[in-house]
């Protein structure tokens, strides 16, 4: 390969999505007036070039990569008009050149490379580079201006370049010092290519990295490819980054290390729609993205910065008047004329986003800065969604997306909204079942908010929801938003079916395929129901059935029990199926059986050990007592046992004296003879402990009302030696936690009564109500140390 050559071909640095880089750009090329423009892209994307230019196809748009062999993966490259490759490749349109990306293909760019991908961004965290750590091979950060990027080999002893180029340039980061010395300036074409250049050769050698120069020689070969008799290198024009560019010119390219680059991965590629907010993520991809409206606003108005800066100004008063701030015209102009004059002072050719913020703050604001990094600062990152022409064919999945949100009006921008379906008619039903197979496909797009009922609850957001839960509901509160993420998902999904309801299938089936029980079989059950799968809510029920049969597991077949009654009750109409409700009750009925069978084997073990057992106890005293086809008594005669038996662990035995006593087969003499002969002077301070935990979990009430509870708890712990106290200190320091101000003003006034401090209730509640220690103290030594005691304990 001829070196020489490769420096006679007109090369072009550029930042990635810079309005000076593309106004330079653009004149550069009108002077050039090159046959072939070779612009920095996955090589096997040049055949979307004529897409990203057609009429029909408007910026912020996307070139998605991604793997097509089973494997995820997936990798953008944005666009926006003020996109300085975007500009080269509607120049070439334009004026009738050939347009062709040279960079390594999408297969090469995704394939594993010192354990990262080669390529550009990582979908999962759209502010960070795949495995661009330190630069992208441009020249600039792939970290926010000002923070150390952590390279291989670095230290805290070697300094951060690029913020080095700010502090030399008395600016506070690295944006500023782009922002004041590339974008404002009004550089003429060979200006600004020699100032990146210099620029790029400063920072080239601190970021340097082995795929990067590996990167350099393989777009260096496509160029010099191109090149021969009939196309000459003066008749090529390479548009790349500044780091490449500089090796370009330089001739610092070593075509072996291509070898260093990975073998490539089955992949493709499509165009999708971007957004200013996605691109305004990118901060970290060293784009100069940081207020993507703001610089769009800039570069339609051939990149002067200063009306740039007023008609953000006026947004800004126009958004501060809708929400009845004071706000005029002549404080507009005063913010204007302040950021223009900040700009001279910091020795700036024009105002930038600081000068915007600062003088916004001081004016129209009046120094209050909440509402700036609040409702107005979006105003300069932007809301706009692209579109993409009707040439580049949709995937099924993203077909049927699209069509279901216009049909059903949801939202499709990308910010959130919320609304709240009300599953009362077959339309709203028919759109939670389309969300809910997004929630489950992992498309990202709907987020279930909570459940409201009649009263108007709503549950906490980012909550986790059993899709039992789902079916009870009324009506269900979603939020959802659009992001180039809901789209890359839906093409990536593609091979798991053609329609939504084929993805959600194959999941539930390779779920259902790996149930380890009947309670998991249950889950996918319900999940196929909220869905409308009805092959799989078919063959669910049939696995269900089976598990349960050889299932020994308490907490999977008390779940497994509920979930199939809850369906019993609500029927399995929402899924459409064709299976007979009737075949729900028998299953209900064995996995109950079953599950009250397993009930001692469940309740052995320590703490940690039963704690699902517990949670499947309370399922089954639930389901006892509201379904009346399940065998009741056989469970009630279980718990009694649970409640008598010394060798199960304590805190179940607990636990079902506790529930027993709330279904009424066990009156308040019965508790206090159970609770006096577990907390009595023979028995194990630790076991005794979780006992009284495990009751006070269901019922705490009761005990702290009962006197001869009380009392035969008050000489439990008295009779504790001090010595084992503290080994049960954090199990009674759990089960008081659970008492609330009535249990413990119950327990107080008990207390007092049993030690015969306070003759009446009445002395006891003034106490209470005092609240005041040393009134308190006064009243004896005896109410001090049963104070103390209360307050070790509470």
């Amino acid at each position: 390969m001829d070196l020489a050559q490769l420096r006679s071909v007109h090369v072009f640095p550029v930042r990635h999505h810079s309005p000076r880089s593309s106004a330079a750009l653009r004149a550069f090329l009108d002077q050039t007036r090159p046959s072939l423009v070779l612009v920095e892209g996955p090589s096997d994307a040049t055949a979307l070039l004529d897409a990203l230019v057609d009429p029909g196809t408007v910026p912020p748009v996307a070139i998605l990569g991604y793997r097509i062999d089973g494997t995820p993966g997936s990798s953008l490259w944005p666009f926006a008009t003020y996109s300085p490759e975007y500009v080269a490749v509607r120049w070439a349109a334009e004026r009738g050149a050939r347009a062709e990306l040279i960079d390594v293909p999408i297969g090469m760019a995704l394939a594993p490379y010192e354990g990262e991908p080669v390529g550009h961004e990582d979908l999962d965290d759209p502010g960070s580079m795949d495995g661009d750590e330190e630069d992208d091979g441009d020249g600039f950060p792939a970290s926010a201006a000002g923070e150390v990027v952590e390279g291989e080999d670095e230290t805290e002893d070697v300094p951060n370049i690029y913020q080095a180029c700010a502090e030399a340039r008395g600016f506070r980061s690295f944006e500023e010092f782009w922002e004041a010395s590339f974008e404002a300036p009004a550089y003429d074409p060979g200006s600004f290519r020699d100032a990146l250049l210099a620029y790029a050769d400063l920072v080239r050698s601190e970021g340097d990295r082995l795929v990067h120069r590996a990167r350099d020689a393989y777009m260096a070969r496509q160029v010099l490819e191109r090149i021969g008799p009939d196309l000459p290198a003066e008749r090529i024009a390479v548009v790349v980054g500044a780091a490449h560019a500089a090796a370009f010119v330089a001739g610092d390219v070593d075509f072996a290390l291509e070898d260093e680059l990975p073998a490539p991965v089955p992949a493709t590629a499509t165009l999708i729609p971007y957004s200013f907010p996605r691109l305004a993520e990118q901060l970290g991809y060293g784009a100069g993205n940081r207020a993507p409206r703001y610089y769009q606003r800039a570069h339609d108005a051939g990149c002067d910065f200063q009306r740039a800066t007023l008609e953000v100004l006026v947004e800004f008063t126009e958004h501060l008047r809708l929400r009845g701030f004071m706000a005029s015209l002549s404080d507009t102009i005063e913010a204007y004329r302040l950021a223009v004059r900040l700009a001279e002072i910091r020795d700036k050719a024009g105002p930038g986003l600081d000068e915007v913020r600062e003088a916004t703050i001081a004016t129209l604001c009046r120094g209050d800065a909440t509402h700036v990094d609040g409702f107005l600062w979006p105003s300069v990152i932007g809301r706009s969604v692209g579109r993409v022409a009707s040439q580049i064919g949709k995937t099924s999945l993203q077909e049927e997306f699209w069509r279901e949100v216009g049909q059903r009006r949801l939202p499709a921008t990308d910010a959130p909204e919320s609304f709240t379906l009300k599953l009362t008619n077959e339309t709203e039903v028919g759109t939670s079942v389309f969300l809910h197979r997004l929630r489950i496909a992992d498309i990202p797009y709907a987020s279930y908010l909570g459940t409201q009922r009649g009263s108007g609850r709503r549950t906490p957001q980012g909550a986790t929801v059993d899709a039992q839960t789902f079916l009870a509901q009324v009506s269900e509160a979603w939020e959802v938003q659009w992001t180039p993420a809901t789209d890359v998902a839906l093409v990536e999904k593609i091979v798991l079916g053609s329609t939504l309801e084929q993805v959600v299938t194959r999941g539930l089936d390779e779920r259902l395929a790996a149930a380890g029980g009947a309670g998991d079989a249950a889950d996918v059950m319900l999940d196929a129901v909220l869905t409308s799968c009805p092959v799989t809510v078919s063959t669910s029920l049939r696995a269900c059935d089976r598990l349960a049969a050889n299932d020994d597991d308490l907490p999977s077949l008390a779940r497994a029990a509920s979930k199939v009654a809850y369906l019993a009750s609500f029927g399995s109409s929402r899924s459409r199926s064709s299976i007979g409700d009737h075949v729900l009750l028998p299953l209900a009925q064995k996995s109950f059986d079953r599950a009250v069978l397993r009930v001692r084997g469940g309740c052995m073990g320590n703490d940690d050990a039963v704690a699902p057992a517990k949670s499947a106890l309370r399922t089954l005293h639930e389901l006892a007592l509201s379904k009346s086809y399940l065998d009741g008594r056989a469970w009630l005669e279980v718990a009694r046992e649970i409640t008598d038996d010394l060798g199960v662990n304590p805190s179940c035995s607990g636990l079902c004296c506790g529930l027993l006593y709330l279904a009424q087969e066990i009156d308040e003499t019965d508790v206090a003879a159970l609770v006096g002969l577990r907390l009595g002077g023979a028995s194990e301070p630790l076991p005794a402990a979780a006992f009284l935990d495990g009751f006070l979990e269901v019922n705490a009430l009761v005990m702290v009302k009962s006197r001869p509870v009380v009392e035969a708890l008050d000489a439990f712990l008295a009779a504790i030696d001090p010595a084992r106290f503290r080994d049960c200190l954090p199990v009674l320091r759990r089960a008081f936690s659970r008492l609330g101000a009535t249990e413990r003003r119950y327990l107080l006034e008990n207390v007092l009564a049993a030690r015969r401090i306070a003759d009446h209730a009445q002395a006891a509640q003034a106490v209470l109500a005092e609240q005041d220690r040393q009134r308190i103290e006064e009243m004896g030594e005896d109410l001090s140390k049963a104070m103390d005691d209360l307050d070790d304990l509470l």
